[in-house]
């Protein structure tokens, strides 16, 4: 990671069935760098279920906009020549791509085939509700189009654990596979223990126990990664998936790529998260995305004078494993499940600044808080603020970190900067009423002015004889507080 490295999540759930992303992404290139991106999070590029499929229906993990295959040669984003084109540009301007890679469950086979199954609980997925019964389901996966190019491996019954529709007596439901090393394990705690055992996320969940799929999948990673050449991985759903696998998986990738080769795993968040023993399972080889702090965001959002500012870092990533932690405020899947996930716009420059100008974390800016979100419930993007933020991340947030969380609404912090930075920066927040904080800036900066960045406090501040000064701020609003030249 660079020093103050950003990612920037190049999409939302919304775009456009239109294979315009790819391009963008390149004709971007430029204005990404001049902002201080230094990585970006590209969508899944291989082929789901259908052209207007988001990444996440993943079908054939060898098709990158190659062939035709489920109605479309082209992905959502583009071609596969057009990717290339863009992590080129990305690349000729020093900016990582970071590709997210599916690989939990697959969608959209191609042929029914018949097998037995045992239905169970969706609320407990230890309780057996049937004796073992025949379904069929689409769980061939042959690849037509692409006819065996890259890779001959073709998916059947034996490479699931689970299928989620009986097509035979047509019926929704969790479908547990019978067979030699399947079934159901209550004594499993290599996933999630969410509804007993959260093993089964949707589709055609892929089967780790099994052997040739564990290989296939190494395989196809090794191959991805040099077909790309991108620079990390984000894994999709991984409290979905074995830990064992994802350590074997990583081992592998790091193996073959160096160990600086960057990983960072998705695990959605559920109440009272704890994610030691998965990170001790995995021996901390991986990064994680903060849906902790996501989460407190979203509470905070919704709260607003109601939520005590002082705890707002209490039990994230970020405050307990700060070297492992990639911050957030919005995804793309905050947008798609409104009501649950998402960090209300009034809050969104508060959060933004508790990610991009403190110490610890590797923040991640969402394309459609910064351009903006199509769909249903379309929201502006919030371009100018974040970019302002950006400025002060590139240029003034730097060195030693000293915390002012001592307040139930108004919580700030100062940056001292370092060698090359050396002014460093304050920041004062709150999510209730206007207020101030009294704030030790240095005896060395007494006399000096500091005014606020982003223009909502008018005039300026200036530090006492004693190093102190009292730094203002608006009601449910932040500042970021700079020494005037």
């Amino acid at each position: 990671m660079n020093t103050n490295g950003i990612i920037f999540q190049y999409f939302e759930w919304f775009l456009s069935d239109d294979g315009s992303l790819w391009k963008k992404l390149k004709s971007d290139a430029e204005k990404l760098k001049e902002v201080g991106i230094t990585a970006v999070w590209i969508p899944p590029c291989t082929k789901g279920t259908s052209s207007n499929d988001v990444g996440y229906g993943a079908y054939d993990l060898y098709d990158l906009g190659e062939f035709d295959q489920k109605g479309t040669i082209r992905t959502k984003y583009g071609t596969k020549e057009e990717l290339h084109q863009a992590i080129e540009a990305m690349h000729e301007h020093g900016i990582n791509v970071y590709a997210d890679v599916v690989f939990n469950h697959k969608g959209g086979g191609d042929e029914l085939q018949t097998f037995t199954v045992v239905e169970v609980n969706p609320d407990d997925r230890n309780e057996v509700i049937t004796e073992p019964f025949e379904i069929e389901s689409y769980t061939s996966f042959t690849f037509p189009g692409r006819n065996g190019k890259y890779s001959d491996f073709k998916w059947s019954w034996e490479h699931f654990s689970a299928t989620d529709y009986n097509y035979r007596d047509p019926k929704e439901g969790i479908y547990v596979i019978q067979g030699e090393n399947k079934g159901v394990n209550p004594d499993d705690k290599s996933v999630g223990q969410q509804f007993g055992n959260f093993d089964f996320l949707l589709y055609n969940d892929i089967d780790f126990k099994h052997r040739d799929v564990r290989e296939e999948l190494k395989r196809w990673i090794s191959w991805f990664i040099k077909e790309t050449k991108v620079d990390g991985l984000r894994l999709d759903a991984i409290k979905h998936i074995s830990d064992w696998y994802i350590k074997e998986f990583i081992e592998h990738v790091r193996a073959e790529f160096g160990e600086s080769f960057f990983i960072a795993g998705e695990y959605s968040y559920y109440e009272n998260m704890d994610m030691n023993p998965f990170l001790m399972n995995v021996e901390h080889r991986l990064d994680l995305f903060d849906v902790v702090l996501h989460y407190h965001f979203r509470v905070c959002s919704l709260d607003g004078a109601g939520y005590d500012m002082s705890t707002i870092l209490t039990d994230t990533i970020v405050e307990k494993y700060p070297e492992r932690a990639v911050t957030y405020v919005n995804n793309h899947d905050s947008h798609l499940q409104d009501d649950d996930l998402y960090v209300l716009d009034w809050f969104k420059p508060i959060a933004y600044a508790l990610i991009l100008l403190r110490k610890d974390g590797y923040p991640c800016i969402f394309f459609g808080d910064y351009y903006g979100i199509e769909g249903p419930n379309p929201k502006e993007g919030q371009q100018w603020i974040i970019d302002q933020l950006l400025d002060v991340r590139r240029d003034f947030a730097y060195g030693d970190q000293e915390d002012y969380f001592d307040h139930k609404s108004i919580a700030a912090w100062i940056r001292r900067g370092d060698e090359n930075h050396p002014d460093g920066c304050v920041v004062i927040m709150s999510n209730d009423e206007a207020g101030d904080k009294r704030i030790f800036v240095g005896t060395d900066y007494s006399g000096s002015a500091w005014f606020d960045k982003l223009g909502h406090i008018e005039g300026e501040v200036t530090v006492g004889q004693d190093g102190y000064a009292n730094f203002p701020v608006r009601e449910r609003s932040v500042s970021v507080y700079l020494k005037r030249v």
